[in-house]
């Protein structure tokens, strides 16, 4: 009797660690297993570079969403769709400005939100329309070696 309830108590003890450790992991790796608190927005970018899903976006350098995904835009076929995911309670202006950044010289691409003057706000499935593309560093390099920079 004494070691079944032995085993039992270990059982539930092994299986609240289990749960805490799973609980644990979703959280550091800020994944979301039912969709969270948060609206889609879309961005179309020439240029994408570097970016991957998941990657931070921010206002003033403080983080208020996630890259959702990157596709090539079903419409034209030559730029990057992108799909954010932007935290509820904050409020972008149809006039926002989405740039791809990098984190230092060598660091991670991350999404820049500049906001606009706009009275209007974007809503779930909105659109933002002015983009700036990450920056070539290789292309820029290859163009001053070369010596074809105006």
């Amino acid at each position: 009797m004494k070691k079944a309830t032995l085993e039992i108590s270990v059982g539930i003890f092994v299986l609240v660690g289990i749960i805490c450790l799973g609980y644990l992991s979703m959280k550091l790796g800020k994944m979301e297993l039912f969709g969270g608190d948060s609206y889609g927005v879309t961005a179309n970018f020439d240029s994408v570079s570097g970016l991957r899903q998941g990657a931070s976006v921010e206002i003033a350098g403080v983080e208020v969403g996630r890259v959702d995904r990157i596709a090539l835009d079903p419409k034209d076929g030559y730029s990057a769709r992108v799909i954010l995911r932007i935290n509820s309670g904050i409020e972008l202006q149809d006039d926002v400005i989405a740039s791809v950044r990098t984190r230092g010289i060598i660091g991670d691409k991350f999404v820049q939100l500049k906001p606009g003057g706009s009275d209007r706000l974007l809503s779930n499935g909105g659109r933002i329309r002015d983009t700036e593309s990450s920056i070539d560093f290789e292309g820029l390099i290859s163009k001053y070696i070369h010596g074809s920079v105006d």
